[in-house]
């Protein structure tokens, strides 16, 4: 008989928990936001290490490389929404920040079962996108045991890409398996070995942070405005207006004519209201600064 009082935390069973059926909804929804609230601090105890992934994440896009997350279940899924969500609001190439599942894409929709214990899918999934060494893999487990994790992240390292693990458990396996891991305690589940709830929340947690740190860091923010976004539909529009008069103090008429002449890129709108020049200096002075905005406005015209 297995003893769930002495399994990984995220297998544990939470003593705060064990009458979750008899508790009235209101004791249920009360213990269940008490537990999420554990979540920022458990992360905020990791910090070191995501600052260490960022750093070494941001280098590996300057080299030229990408970004690709792996995980299965939840652990992908989460990967992959950060992944997708890159493109709209940095403006950055959909190649440049790819998420990959154990069993495929169609596995985001519909568990695709014993995926997630394949060591080989994960080798046939990172050498299909054709992975190098300039890229970094992040490779996320709750467990902190999941074989397609670890079985990407040993090719991964095999041919000298950066490697990053992300577990909910100290002392995880995977974290032997990368060059940087970042181990979060949250404590046990609500729901015993539910990793969608605190695992999964603190997952998104970092991935957050992992890729708008990196997204700062290269020159995709200007104050903490998106200056980079892509202005796909009539929200994104106005909102890329708005970012032009928050950054410059201009009216809705200039904002609008700016981003016209830029075509509809709201950082070169805003160097060329800043420094007083037309789109095609901006786009010069952009391409000189790396794309970051401060150094743009303060560039010598060419």
């Amino acid at each position: 008989m297995v003893d769930l009082n002495n399994l990984a935390t995220t297998e544990a069973r939470n003593p705060a928990t064990t009458d979750l059926d008899a508790m009235s909804l209101v004791d249920f929804l009360t213990v269940m936001n008490q537990e999420d609230a554990k979540v920022a601090a458990a992360v905020g105890a990791a910090l070191p290490q995501i600052a260490e992934a960022v750093t070494a994440i941001t280098a590996a896009i300057r080299s030229g490389g990408r970004l690709v997350y792996m995980g299965a279940g939840t652990s992908g899924r989460l990967g992959l929404l950060d992944a997708v969500e890159c493109p709209p609001t940095f403006g950055t190439s959909p190649e440049l920040v790819l998420g990959l599942m154990a069993g495929g894409d169609n596995a985001f929709v519909r568990a695709v079962e014993g995926a997630e214990d394949s060591l080989v899918l994960a080798v046939e999934d990172l050498s299909r996108i054709g992975l190098t060494s300039q890229d970094a893999v992040v490779g996320i487990a709750a467990s902190g045991r999941t074989p397609y994790v670890i079985g990407g992240l040993d090719y991964a390292r095999s041919i000298g890409a950066a490697t990053v693990s992300i577990a909910c458990n100290t002392g995880a396996v995977v974290s032997d398996h990368a060059d940087i891991a970042i181990e979060v305690d949250n404590g046990p589940e609500v729901l015993t070995g539910s990793t969608r709830l605190k695992a999964g929340t603190s997952q998104k947690l970092i991935l957050n942070m992992i890729s708008t740190a990196c997204m700062v860091r290269l020159g995709k923010v200007f104050g903490n405005l998106m200056v980079d976004l892509l202005p796909t539909n009539e929200k994104l529009v106005a909102r890329a207006i708005g970012i032009v008069r928050a950054a410059t103090g201009c009216d809705d008429p200039t904002a609008r004519q700016a981003l016209t002449e830029s075509g509809n890129h709201a950082k070169t709108a805003i160097v060329m209201l800043l420094a007083s020049v037309d789109a095609d200096t901006a786009k010069a002075r952009l391409q000189d600064a790396q794309g970051f905005v401060r150094e743009a406005i303060g560039a010598t015209t060419k």
